[in-house]
């Protein structure tokens, strides 16, 4: 072999080395600015989980004071949207809100004082834009109320743990029940199956029993 020939193989070797090198370091950058990104956004993530419990523990104490004070720290901690619907007996846009077509499998609770109202269970496409269940969890965790508000004659449906004002009743719902919860998805909060546990619903598993 030639020194010449040698030269250019040497050579050859040396850029093919350094070229896979820089692969490599690029590389590791990849997946050092991957981690980095993953730990931040899970780090933001459990910020977030840790505001909205410290929301919820202080909306719970909100029903404990009296009128006017709960009044003003209600609307400090909900939405607009939220505040208008349980406080004011609003009504939200229909097929605009978060839950009318959710259809993951978990429950319902009350936004304010966190009390299992419904499941996904009993959930069921009304065409309404609004969600709707055939039935609740437990009959004791709303009140019924005549409404004649607006020129029609209804039933309204509140939470009886906050008196906030759900949605309104209806006999036009199926089978078993014959009923139609039609309610505000600004008045509830959905929990995941999966994270009824955590959450501390681990006793209302028992409506998933059977189900995929």
């Amino acid at each position: 072999m030639s020194f010449k020939s040698s030269t250019i193989i040497s050579s050859t070797c040396f850029f093919l080395a350094l070229s896979s090198s820089m692969l490599m370091a690029q590389e590791s950058n990849k997946k050092q600015a991957q981690n980095t990104a993953d730990h931040q956004a899970q780090s933001t993530q459990i910020a977030r989980q840790k505001e909205e419990l410290s929301r919820q523990e202080a909306l719970k104490k909100a029903l404990q004071m009296p009128e006017k004070k709960k009044q003003k720290l209600l609307k400090e901690l909900l939405t607009p949207q939220q505040y208008h619907v349980t406080q004011e007996n609003g009504t939200e846009p229909a097929n605009d809100n978060a839950y009318f077509d959710n259809k993951a499998e978990g429950i319902y609770v009350d936004v304010i004082s966190g009390e299992p109202l419904f499941s996904s269970t009993h959930k069921y496409d009304s065409c309404t834009g609004w969600p709707s269940f055939y039935d609740t969890i437990k009959k004791e965790s709303i009140e019924e109320k005549k409404d004649h508000s607006h020129g029609m004659e209804r039933v309204e449906v509140r939470s009886s743990s906050s008196d906030s004002h759900l949605g309104h009743l209806f006999t036009d719902g199926p089978n078993p029940t014959g009923l139609r919860y039609c309610m505000n998805s600004s008045a509830l909060r959905f929990v995941p199956k999966a994270e009824m546990a955590n959450q501390g619903y681990g006793d209302y598993l028992y409506l998933f029993e059977g189900s995929k």
